[in-house]
């Protein structure tokens, strides 16, 4: 077994972690994903979904399964002694992750919540109330998540995507003196708020720490109340968070604590106390979080609670048994890696590793293997510019495009697991793939969706392949994805393709996109289809020819070429590894 040069930066190496926490990493499964047994006969799964959720290990599951068997957690908006348990370890949890992120109690408060889109949605329902008329300016950075683009809905004054970090340098700067910015009607709010993550979770690109500061130092002060959200879900999974520094630290704070620990699945907004009022405002309030409400047409009114900010914001009852948990996630996680230092630069160097080798691929005509998606400025060699995630595509030597579903069918068979799609970030997808908003909405009304097997349109891909590592990774992770990668990698670039033959009709039936019963094709873009006839009002189907749909084989040493879609996902299972006989895997 390969040892990691890092090991010296965890408590126990990371080998022997491997093998005691993360029993499920050596299982079985059937069809229906659930888990057998552990083998230890069988190659470890190669996790590299880190960004997604690390893996848990099983130490924190034992330890919260032996607590929760000896103590009765009652609802805390009680004075029962269940109750006061529960709010004990409420407190205590909250206690505890504002001193893991740096965050002093005397200038930050921690209010729970379901996960960071969540958290987001909180900032939103404050500033929508704060605001003069319930309207506010907002701000957001391309590489913005999903969840923080959705915001921009709410910002009846007006927004702005900032495409690169020089135009938020350039803003932060000259403030509204910027002619996009006045043109955009962005200075006709009192409020505004400008959010950014702190790391991509498309590509692992890590983004300024600083503009919190220089916003609150900038030129808005004089005219606007301008606020900071930073959404760090992505960047705490392998980073340290550091908010000491509470003059220049964000405004809000939005994370999932499942990102970290694996378990368990809750998030928290970390609020500045000084920017804590705009929060009280929102118009909505909760179970848990008023003092006195009367109800009546004419005399209805409310008093929210003012004694601290998260009693007036923790809406109904906590997740009080997963806030519990967080106590052991976060003892068993500093017993296993001993900080989040040690993790980044674990991680850090295993990534760096991987990334330098998946660069130097080459086909043998020096066609180049992996087209990695980078961002500007990004360095794997420095963890401030660069996280341990990378986004890429596979081209073969003709430099047509590796389809992403049978790239991941392929990892799946092969004992990795990781993440293929629009990954939730659609400017950095636009960006990185070269979509222009005109392409964008083309390829939907093709047929693309969110999941769906649309994989490369007008000989662009629609997504990419992201693999991420963190605390539980190896370097027997990096080699077997290596091991893995090469599969594709053509030596000889002058293969010839065999065609099986089709046992059935020569035309098939075959589902594409309508845009009146919006049904789509799951398999084949239009495009590659040859329509014989107009839709059957019956089936609502066409007509199509099987021999235009001809889909080769991505693995390089293999020759065959099917006319469905089908049949090559069934072919894939000839390119397993060797297991043992009674190994099943998931069904397609």
């Amino acid at each position: 077994m390969s040892r990691d040069p890092e090991d010296s930066l965890y408590p126990v190496p990371i080998d022997s972690t491997r093998r005691k926490e993360y029993p499920l990493l050596k299982s079985q499964y059937l069809p229906s994903y659930g888990r057998i047994k552990a083998d230890e006969d069988y190659p470890e799964t190669t996790y590299l979904d880190h960004a997604g959720c690390p893996p848990y290990p099983q130490s924190l599951m034992e330890a919260y399964h032996h607590f929760m068997r000896h103590n009765l957690l009652g609802n805390p908006h009680s004075q029962s002694p269940s109750s006061l348990l529960s709010t004990q370890c409420i407190e205590n949890a909250r206690h505890r992750m504002l001193r893991f992120f740096r965050a002093d109690p005397e200038h930050f408060d921690l209010v729970f919540v379901a996960n960071a889109t969540a958290a987001i949605k909180l900032v939103a329902e404050g500033l929508s109330g704060r605001a003069s008329g319930n309207d506010f300016w907002y701000g957001y950075h391309a590489d913005a998540h999903t969840s923080l683009v959705g915001l921009r809905k709410l910002a009846s004054a007006g927004s702005r995507c900032f495409t690169t970090d020089i135009e938020v340098e350039e803003w932060l700067d000259h403030g509204a003196d910027i002619p996009s910015h006045e043109q955009s009607g962005g200075c006709s709010s009192s409020v505004g708020v400008f959010a950014y993550p702190a790391q991509s979770n498309l590509n692992g690109r890590r983004l300024p720490l600083h503009w919190p500061g220089r916003l609150r130092r900038s030129a808005f002060k004089t005219n606007k109340e301008m606020y900071s959200l930073l959404d760090a879900a992505a960047y705490v999974s392998t980073a340290q968070l550091d908010l000491s520094d509470h003059a220049n630290a964000p405004d809000f704070v939005a994370l999932s604590f499942y990102k970290i620990f694996g378990f368990p699945d809750i998030g928290a907004l970390i609020v500045r106390k000084e920017a804590g009022h705009i929060l009280l405002k929102r118009p909505y309030f909760g179970g848990g979080t008023v003092d006195m409400v009367i109800n009546g047409t004419a005399s209805e009114w409310h008093a929210t609670k003012q004694s601290a900010l998260h009693e007036a914001l923790e809406d109904g009852t906590p997740a009080f048994h997963s806030i519990a948990a967080l106590d052991h996630a976060l003892d068993v996680h500093t017993k296993l890696y001993g900080s989040m230092s040690n993790v980044s630069q674990h991680a850090g160097h295993l990534t760096s590793s991987l990334y330098s080798r998946m660069s130097a691929l080459t086909h043998g005509n020096g066609v180049a293997v992996c087209e990695i998606y980078k961002g500007d400025g990004a360095d794997y060699k420095i963890p401030s510019t660069q996280g341990p995630t990378i986004a890429f595509n596979i081209r073969n030597s003709r430099k047509d495009w590796i389809r992403k579903s049978d790239f991941e069918r392929l990892a799946i068979i092969n004992g990795i697991q990781l993440r293929t799609g629009g990954v939730c970030n659609p400017g950095g997808i636009a960006s990185y793939l070269g979509l222009s908003p005109v392409e964008m909405r083309r390829n939907f009304a093709e047929g693309l969706r969110c999941g769906n097997e649309f994989d490369v349109m007008n000989n662009k891909p629609t997504g990419v392949i992201r693999v991420s590592l963190g605390a539980s990774s190896n370097l027997n992770d990096v080699s077997h994805f290596m091991k893995f990668i090469d599969m594709f990698v053509e030596k000889e670039c002058s293969r010839k393709r065999k065609v099986l033959p089709v046992s059935r009709p020569r035309y098939a039936r075959m589902l594409l996109w309508k845009k009146e019963s919006r049904t789509g094709c799951q398999h084949t873009p239009t495009a590659d289809l040859q329509k014989l006839e107009g839709p059957n009002e019956n089936t609502k189907a066409y007509l199509v020819q099987v021999s235009t749909l001809n889909v080769h084989c991505p693995v390089a040493q293999c020759s065959m070429a099917f006319p469905l879609q089908e049949q090559l996902w069934k072919h894939f299972e000839s390119h397993k590894p060797p297991s043992p006989s009674r190994w099943k895997f998931p069904c397609f």
